[in-house]
């Protein structure tokens, strides 16, 4: 099917998250935490901030394609200094 463009890039994405899911897995069934309260006053696991972090970087680099184009890895940057924010301080 030439309907979806797999390229490295896709499957590197892909690969990723699914790698972290498996990661975070392992760390929730080794090492059990409780809940959190950071800077949103909610309580979050790791789990959580890890949605938080994937949700806000798909929105990061969504405005990053709109408003300065197709130079991407500068993007990744931001989307790790956001990372390192949420896991940090959320």
């Amino acid at each position: 099917m030439t309907w979806m463009a797999w390229t490295w890039p896709t499957a590197a994405f892909f690969g990723i998250i699914g790698l972290l899911l498996v990661v975070f897995t392992i760390l929730a069934a080794r090492y059990p935490e409780t809940p959190k309260r950071g800077v949103l006053r909610i309580e979050t696991t790791r789990g959580d901030r890890l949605f938080i972090t994937l949700l806000g970087s798909a929105f990061i680099n969504i405005a990053w394609l709109g408003l300065i184009g197709t130079n991407q890895p500068y993007a990744l940057i931001v989307c790790l200094a956001y990372a390192a924010a949420v896991f940090r301080w959320v």
